[in-house]
């Protein structure tokens, strides 16, 4: 199921997304990479995992794009702005008390940066593009968990048995 879930979520970036001007080819295999790590994220060994990986992703993601997004409206990049944000991320999340988000939204960050170097023409475009390629990854990984627990691929979180102890005795 990971797999053709993968290869969903691949070929679904890459032909709703209009290639030429408003989107390059080189953007479209950047995003269909992007929706196929989302899709892996939050694909997990029962569907309640899949829906919390799924809130962890989108939580870390929708923060570091908007990082992202403001040092780009402003400043080019630069290294030293990468390792700012992830910095300024890193810390706002531990203080948030959502630590384990950290390593996402620093990873996100960074591939946002890092791309928006690589093509500084519109950089701005970037943070926005990797955040419809992660909500179409999360969105297809949600769905290949609800279809395995449908047929029953995955389990559902096991139901704690009653103890002898817990049943009410007045009965």
């Amino acid at each position: 199921m990971l797999g053709i879930s993968c290869l969903a979520s691949y070929w679904l970036i890459n032909h709703i997304l209009p290639e030429g001007y408003l989107v390059h080819r080189e953007d479209k295999l950047l995003g269909g990479m992007w929706t196929v790590i989302s899709t892996i994220f939050v694909y997990r060994q029962t569907h309640q995992q899949s829906m919390t990986a799924a809130y962890s992703r989108a939580l870390a993601t929708a923060f570091s794009v908007v990082l992202s997004l403001v040092y780009l409206l402003i400043f080019p990049y630069h290294i030293w702005g990468m390792a700012a944000l992830i910095g300024i991320a890193s810390f706002a999340l531990t203080a948030a008390g959502r630590s384990d988000d950290v390593a996402t939204a620093a990873i996100t960050i960074a591939v946002v940066l890092v791309v928006a170097a690589i093509r500084p023409q519109n950089a701005w475009e970037q943070p926005i593009l990797r955040l419809v390629d992660t909500a179409v990854g999360i969105a297809i990984g949600i769905a290949a968990s609800w279809i395995s627990l449908s047929i029953g691929l995955i389990p559902t979180l096991p139901v704690p048995e009653k103890s002898a102890s817990s049943v009410d005795k007045r009965v």
